[in-house]
Parts: structure tokens; C-alpha cells; sequence
């Protein structure tokens, strides 16, 4: 059976995410046999398995930088928030239904089989599982009946390393904090800390670090510099969202819907230095934009309402009217069309319909089964400004609750390797439901050379990119800090010794 480490936080984006993907590229490096598990995520990023399951996207992140194939298994439970109080509950990567914030808590110890059953597949496999937790283990509303944090590493045996941000402020406090408010049983479990996000010389640390070990009686086991790499981020707490990003001569902007969804998709134009992409949620913030994206959303119905009222639909329109590029993914695609139907009540309330944007010919209704899959296939023949694409080789997810149909004459935008089709195209306005649909490179290089040659510049220079490879640089950029950084001595004599 493998031996566990667990990885946990002083609160929410402390950096847990990342640390636990470095750590285990360093132990794949080490040729440790290790996989990631994260007992129960919330999330709007996901992605499906090679096998139809849905399972959060921080684990994919873990699972590729340990250099394995990701599954369900590496994240049981997935809540995917509705509103603010509700979220529906993915179980072992199916849909289990959508519940109150209140009924959930009521009814999660219910789920510690599924997550003994997840953890003790993987165990059987690898030799060192690196788990997550989330939030914070001193969350005295939420300590009773855990399933996530300190009651998960009790339930394994886990030793754990607590890492607290030290860039949001107060890191001695919210390590001394956090270790005061837990139990002795818990505490005896912390067997080493981290500073994590650090900018400056450690020695300034130096008085600081001697306390807390002296206050906590654990050790430290290292201070993590706060560092710019191209990793997926779990959620929409993503510093990505708080500017621009990039500073090329391509001006994208991308809606940032209140529930958006799968935002890795994007990752792929971020980083291209072609490009400018900045996430938008008001209409003062539109600009001249060379290509409007809208992306992924859990509520498509919400959020289309939602662009209706704050003026940023109008914009849209307006940029489309005078030729300009829009492409709509998953829910944005839905958006696109010229109806959106609810008959059962997925998202909105039963037999609602709501007014698309009446961009794209097409209609889409609702249903109650979650469409998960894999898939592959090649642009077809595409029309107006992105006609470069077409042909062009493509892979990709699709995750959606509805199904959309063309309402008039077009052409479908991709042929898929099933022998079916998807999405839609209308003069520049493009849309459809994979998501990472920018993922190949062959792509990517399409739509920067396009909109390079509408502007007037020089679109020769621009160059394919292997995304895989370009990730795994990335991987391995993150597994050298974390060498750097951390004692890994220690770190590999506290998973020896285990939780007690």
C-alpha cells in the first residue's frame, strides 16, 4: 500500500494546488511510482477522463505533472457551484444531482465509502500518494464530520505539511492560528510547515521562522519564492483574472462570466507572446478587441442575462455587426444562438426560454443528462476571416447539459471522428462545445496568423508551439523550485515515518 503525504493550507488559495503538482514532479523525477488525491474539490474548472468521467482540473494538473494519466479516482467528489448556496455534486465522476450547501453537509459522511474506495485504488497502485486539502483545517464550522482536510489524514494516516501565503500578509499568524485552533490529536499530525509566495531575501525570514518553529514546536520544512509559471489554476480566484496578460499586438478579450467555467481553455493564447488577453465584466472595459471569446459557464442562462443587463451583450453585437470575431466555447457557444430552452428545469425554472444573442442559427435545449466524452476530429470548411482553420486537426472535451441545433443554412464548424458533427459558424462569428479547442498548436497558430494578417503585420513569424511539451518545461521548471525551496530530506523522512 502506498505511503501518504498530505498537503494542507492555512485557507483557500494558499498555493496547495501547486505545491502538490511540484512535489510530485520532483518524486517522478526521484522515480517514485506517486499519484495525486484530493478527497472532495469545488470547482467550475474540469475536465473529462479518457473513460467519460468528470473530475477537477487541479488533479489533471497533479496527474500530468507526476506523469500519469489522470482518472476519477485522483478526485471522488466534485462540487460544481450553481449559485451561491448550491452546487451540483459529481460522485466518482457522474452526476450525483444538485444540492443545498446545507443538505451536502448534512449528508457528506455519507460519502467517506466512495472516498476510502477512491484512495485505496490508488494505494494499491502507486507507492506514495501526495494528497490536497481545501481550505483551511481550522474552519470550526465546517471541522465536524470532515472529509476533506484533518479528518481525511486521520481516516489515512497521513502526515501533513501546512503551507500558509505569506504574500496575502499575517503568514506567522495564520500558521500559529491554524495550529492553536486544531485538536492534539490534529496537531501531532502537522509534521512540518511552508511559507509559500515569498518576494525577497529568506535571511529577513530568518527571526520570524525561528518563532514559529519555537511557537509550534514543527519544524520548517522550507520558504517557496513567489514565481510567474504557466500552470493551471484551480479556480476563479486565479490571479489571471486581475489583468492583462501578455503584451502583444493580438488584443483579446474574453468574457468573464460570474459562473465561467474550464477558463484553462484559454491558457494556450496566454502564453503566446503574440498576444494580449485580458478577462472582461463590464461594458467600460471592451475596448477594440481583435477577437471576443466566450467561454465555458455553469449557468449559460444566468450569465447570458447577466451580459444582457451590464451592456456587455450590446458590445458584442456591435463588435459582430462591424466584422469583428467572435467565437463562443460550450456555454458561450449556447449563448450565441438564437434561442435557449429549459424545459425541465436544469438550470433556470422549468419551460423557461430565453432570447439568444442571434449570432449563430441555432437553438439549444436543456436536458437532464450530463454529455461527457473524449473527442477528436478536424475543422471542416470554415468560413469568413478563419478560413485558415480549415481542416485542421483538433482534440478536445465536451461537458455540457444541452443539446444545440442549427435553426437555418450553415455549415458545421468541426467534423468529428464519430462521423457527427459540431458547432456552428455565421460570418466571423464562430462557436462550439470542445473545450480545448485551442490546445493543438496547428490551431493556435490559425487564429494568431488571421488576425495578424487583418491588422496589417507580419503573420510569418509566427511559429507552432507544442502544448504538451511547453507544459512539461513548465512541470519541470516548478519541480527545480520546489528542490530549491524545500528540504527535501525531510519532506521524504516525514513520509517514511507516516502520521503518528
Amino acid at each position: 500500500m502506498a505511503k501518504p503525504i498530505m498537503i494542507q493550507g492555512t485557507m483557500s488559495n494558499a498555493g496547495k494546488s501547486v505545491l502538490t503538482g511540484g512535489l510530485l514532479r520532483v518524486l517522478a523525477q526521484d522515480g517514485v511510482k506517486a499519484a495525486p488525491f484530493k478527497s472532495q474539490n469545488m470547482a467550475l474548472n474540469s475536465y473529462i477522463t479518457e473513460d467519460g468521467l468528470e473530475m477537477g482540473r487541479a488533479q489533471v494538473m497533479q496527474a500530468e505533472a507526476a506523469g500519469i494519466e489522470p482518472i476519477a479516482a485522483m478526485n471522488p467528489i466534485l462540487l460544481k457551484p450553481t449559485n451561491d448556496t448550491g452546487s451540483q455534486v459529481i460522485i466518482n465522476g457522474k452526476v450525483e444531482g444538485t444540492m443545498s450547501a446545507m443538505e451536502y453537509y448534512r449528508r457528506k459522511t455519507e460519502y467517506i465509502p466512495v472516498i476510502m474506495e477512491a484512495y485505496e485504488k490508488l494505494s494499491k497502485q502507486y507507492d506514495i500518494i501526495v494528497v490536497e486539502g481545501a481550505g483551511s483545517p481550522a474552519e470550526i464550522n465546517l471541522k465536524t464530520n470532515d472529509i476533506v482536510n484533518m479528518g481525511l489524514a486521520k481516516m489515512i494516516d497521513a502526515p501533513v505539511l501546512l503551507t500558509g501565503d505569506i504574500d496575502r500578509g499575517g503568514v506567522f499568524a495564520q500558521i500559529v492560528g491554524t495550529i492553536v485552533l486544531l485538536e492534539e490529536e490534529e496537531r501531532r499530525r502537522i509534521k512540518g510547515t511552508i511559507i509559500n509566495k515569498f518576494r525577497g531575501d529568506k535571511e529577513i525570514l530568518r527571526p520570524g521562522l525561528d518563532m514559529l518553529v519555537e511557537r509550534t514546536h514543527v519544524p520548517v520544512c522550507g520558504v517557496v519564492p513567489y514565481f510567474y509559471l504557466d500552470i493551471d489554476d484551480e479556480d476563479s480566484l486565479s490571479e489571471r483574472f486581475a489583468g492583462k496578460q501578455g503584451n502583444g499586438p493580438i488584443d483579446i478579450a474574453v468574457i468573464r462570466f460570474p459562473r465561467i467555467s474550464n477558463f484553462t481553455d484559454l491558457a494556450a493564447l496566454e502564453c503566446r507572446e503574440e498576444v494580449s488577453l485580458r478577462y472582461i465584466s463590464q461594458s467600460a472595459d471592451f475596448g477594440e478587441p481583435d477577437l471576443v471569446i466566450l467561454p465555458g459557464t455553469k449557468s449559460t442562462i444566468a450569465d447570458l442575462l447577466w451580459m444582457r443587463q451590464n451592456g456587455l451583450e450590446g458590445k458584442i453585437l456591435r463588435h459582430a455587426s462591424a466584422g469583428g470575431l467572435v467565437f463562443g466555447i460550450c456555454g458561450g457557444y449556447q449563448m450565441l444562438g438564437a434561442e435557449v430552452h429549459d424545459p425541465d428545469g436544469v438550470e433556470a425554472g422549468a419551460g423557461k426560454c430565453v432570447r439568444g444573442m442571434e449570432l449563430l442559427p441555432a437553438r439549444t435545449v436543456f436536458e437532464p443528462e450530463k454529455h461527457r466524452t473524449q473527442i477528436t476530429g478536424h475543422f471542416g470548411i470554415v468560413q469568413g476571416a478563419f478560413a485558415e482553420l480549415t481542416d485542421v486537426p483538433f482534440a478536445g472535451y465536451e461537458i455540457h447539459m444541452g443539446k444545440t441545433e442549427c435553426m437555418g443554412e450553415t455549415e458545421p464548424l468541426l467534423h468529428l471522428d464519430s462521423g457527427t458533427a459540431d458547432g456552428m459558424q455565421h460570418g466571423n462569428v464562430y462557436g462550439c462545445y470542445i473545450h480545448g479547442i485551442f490546445d493543438q498548436a496547428e490551431v493556435v497558430t490559425a487564429v494568431l496568423k488571421t488576425i495578424l494578417k487583418r491588422k496589417g503585420l507580419d503573420a510569418d513569424q509566427v511559429k507552432n508551439i507544442d502544448r504538451k511539451q511547453y507544459k512539461e518545461e513548465q512541470y519541470d521548471k516548478l519541480a527545480d523550485i520546489i528542490r530549491e525551496n524545500l528540504d527535501m530530506k525531510m519532506v521524504y523522512e516525514i513520509i517514511e515515518r507516516g502520521g503518528k
